[in-house]
């Protein structure tokens, strides 16, 4: 098979689309026939080396990728759930499955959390094998770009909002970076819980898409500071919650935006993960910072399905074939247009 692949961590140049071995399931996996998949900033991180605290050594060469869906061409003896012909897409996270927290029915707190096409090989390849619980059934009707675009972000947007910061319709929130891949997904479901919602971005048409899914207000975070504009939209009081997936260039602004008992949500930092932070008005205004990562199979299978339904949309801001994944990464780096980049196996064009 053809597969996007690196052998070395460094710039754009070490991506290539060339042959691969073809995956062998084992007893619980199933092989997909892959049909589409979609990129995150994760995947620039993966290639240049950077990222998560618990990081392994990759075996090389390295297919990266946590977003695809396809068609399941074969099954394990174990696996029930699936069956050659069904059209899936794939949830990137990986857990142990018997650790205390996973035992507790949260997944996502796995003492040996990874994720696929992170830590282990990924999904930007013409195949896939993936374990069975990690693929999602995508009804007939629902396009490939999709399915393929809308998993780790509409999950990680979903968990942050409804599950860590508990949401509530009436309150207010602040989405940095509102035309990103989590930014986009975080509006329509702040906007779908009956928030009112304010958005960043660094273009007027990044501000008018925000404002077409669900933003009630934008802010050009190039031309004026968030913190300033939200103080003073709100008289001074600041908004219930932050997202702030960007991390040192907006860390201390997000904690201003905030109204006392506020509380801030992170699943990330572009910008470089050790900003200053003000102890004092963390202390003395009793905010509250949650972390988030991905979502649980529940928090899947609920975001996952209002997207099938079409009450959120991934905006795909731009399709190529594999064989173009240095362009890819290239559009993501360069924050170039809104939404989600989709790459299509060549043989499938």
């Amino acid at each position: 098979m053809k597969a996007v692949q690196f052998s070395e961590h460094g710039r754009r140049d070490v991506l290539e689309y060339d042959d691969f071995d073809d995956p062998k399931i084992d007893r619980s996996e199933v092989l997909v026939d892959v049909k589409a998949g979609a990129l995150n900033h994760l995947d620039v991180f993966t290639r240049m080396g950077l990222g998560a605290l618990n990081r392994l050594d990759l075996e090389m060469p390295h297919i990266p990728g946590s977003d695809a869906a396809g068609v399941v061409e074969e099954v394990g003896e174990d696996v029930e759930r699936f069956e050659p012909g069904d059209r899936v897409a794939i949830s990137a996270g990986l857990a142990c499955g018997h650790c205390e927290f996973c035992r507790d029915g949260d997944p996502t707190l796995c003492a040996d959390f990874q994720i696929i096409g992170e830590h282990v090989r990924g999904v930007h390849s013409e195949k896939t094998a993936v374990p069975s619980e990690n693929l999602v059934p995508v009804p007939e009707g629902v396009d490939w770009e999709t399915a393929a675009a809308a998993p780790l972000v509409f999950q990680t947007a979903w968990r942050m909002l409804v599950t860590r910061a508990e949401l509530k319709p009436g309150e207010s929130i602040l989405v940095l970076g509102a035309s990103g891949g989590v930014g986009h997904a975080a509006v329509q479901i702040a906007d779908y819980i009956g928030a009112e919602v304010y958005a960043t971005a660094s273009t007027e048409e990044k501000l008018e898409y925000a404002s077409d899914i669900g933003a009630d207000h934008t802010i050009n975070y190039d031309e004026t500071n968030f913190a300033d504009e939200i103080a003073d939209a709100t008289d001074k009081r600041g908004v219930d919650v932050v997202v702030d997936h960007i991390g040192k260039a907006t860390w201390q602004d997000s904690l201003a935006s905030l109204v006392k008992g506020g509380r801030i949500v992170t699943c990330g930092a572009t910008t470089g993960r050790d900003p200053e932070t003000d102890i004092n008005r963390i202390f003395w205004n009793q905010l509250e910072i949650h972390g988030s990562t991905m979502g649980a199979p529940g928090e899947v299978d609920d975001v996952l399905e209002l997207v099938w339904e079409g009450e959120f949309e991934p905006h795909v801001r731009e399709t190529l074939p594999m064989s173009k994944i240095q362009r890819a990464h290239e559009i993501i780096e360069e924050r170039e247009g809104f939404g989600k980049v989709v790459v299509v196996p060549d043989s499938e064009l």
